[in-house]
């Protein structure tokens, strides 16, 4: 289902004239409001050590249970990329860390809540900076570990997004 389908009436006058304009839109025909469905920010990092090992996390919650994955999350509403990569990664492991460029951006498509959801992740370079201690979020991850990059499968990611991310991280 589109995400636009689950909105049927028209939040401003709640008319059930609201039809998709665009395939990014719906227009209320009743009062003229119109509402975007844009791609949600996440974001996600790749995290290297001195010995060539990257940083991956295993989901603890729904989609992809169980699987590994990059720390990251969604942007907030005002902060920047960099600074919502920043904020996730101390949210998910306790560690502090620098951004050190951007990579890519890749669109991903799961269902979150019963709803297509249609974030477009943006992925980040990183390192740590001060203590390495972790202070995993359990409700997000359920193990953190280092991995050596000539050891990293593509597979072993759940995530869409993260699995091409995974694999254009191993051609740079």
């Amino acid at each position: 289902m589109h995400p636009l389908d689950y909105f049927k009436f028209c939040p401003h006058c709640a008319s059930a004239e609201f039809i998709i304009e665009t395939p990014s839109s719906k227009k209320c025909k009743n009062c003229g409001f119109e509402y975007f469905k844009s791609p949600s920010p996440g974001v996600a990092v790749f995290i290297t050590d001195s010995q060539n090992r990257l940083l991956v996390v295993k989901r603890a919650k729904e989609p992809a249970t169980g699987t590994w994955d990059l720390p990251g999350g969604f942007v907030e509403i005002g902060e920047k990329a960099e600074e919502g990569a920043i904020r996730e990664v101390m949210e998910e492991t306790g560690l502090d860390i620098a951004v050190d460029n951007y990579l890519f951006s890749i669109p991903n498509r799961y269902m979150f809540s019963g709803m297509d959801v249609r974030p477009l992740d943006l992925f980040f370079r990183a390192h740590l900076l001060g203590k390495k201690e972790v202070h995993l979020d359990l409700t997000e991850n359920s193990a953190l570990e280092w991995v050596e990059i000539s050891k990293l499968n593509p597979q072993d990611f759940g995530l869409p997004s993260i699995k091409i991310a995974v694999a254009e991280f191993l051609k740079l």
